[in-house]
Order: structure tokens, then sequence, then C-alpha cells
């Protein structure tokens, strides 16, 4: 079971890695805190203060068209913000070629 599906690369969520020391998870929908704090320590060699969780909902969407009524979902997924020790950090981009 992988743990850590993909890492949340946004604009708040930069920002809150900036300020905070707080990074950004998409993990697995099964997994807990213990779990989350061994693996993101395992693949990233930093210690892991604190692990905060939550569920995201999925957005419903209608649309009108031509032939009725379509309706849809997005998926929904766990997400993760991990906070990391004062003097480490998450490079996320280290390993980008061009």
């Amino acid at each position: 079971m992988s743990i850590l599906i993909k890492p949340i690369i946004t604009e708040k969520a930069t920002a809150d890695a900036e300020i905070n020391n707080r990074f950004g998870f998409i993990v697995n929908p099964k997994a807990n805190k213990v779990e989350i704090k061994k693996a993101v320590e395992a693949t990233y060699e930093v210690s892991v203060i604190k692990v905060r969780t939550l569920n995201v909902r999925p957005d419903r969407k209608t649309r009108y068209t031509k032939t009725g009524i379509q309706t849809g979902k997005t998926n929904a997924y766990k997400k993760a913000i991990v906070q990391v020790a004062e003097g480490d950090t998450i490079d996320f981009y280290n390993n980008i070629q061009d």
C-alpha cells in the first residue's frame, strides 16, 4: 500500500511551506497519521512534528444540455498537512529536468 500519492503544489500550499514549514500531500484514504509520518520521514529524510488529515469531499456539478441534465462529481480524496521541524525542508523541485 503506497501511503503518499502526490504532493500538493498550489499557491496556498507553497506559501504555507515557506512561512510555517508545513507541506501538503494527497495520501491513501486508508492511511492513518502514524503511517503518514513514517512515510514522509522515510521518503524525504526530515523529522515530522505534526500531521493533520482531512477528507476532501467530491464536488457535484450539473450541466444543462440539449440531451437533458447531466450530473457528475469529482473524486474524493484524503489530504495530509505535515509540519516538519525547524531547519528541515522538503524540496519538491530538485528532480525536475528539462
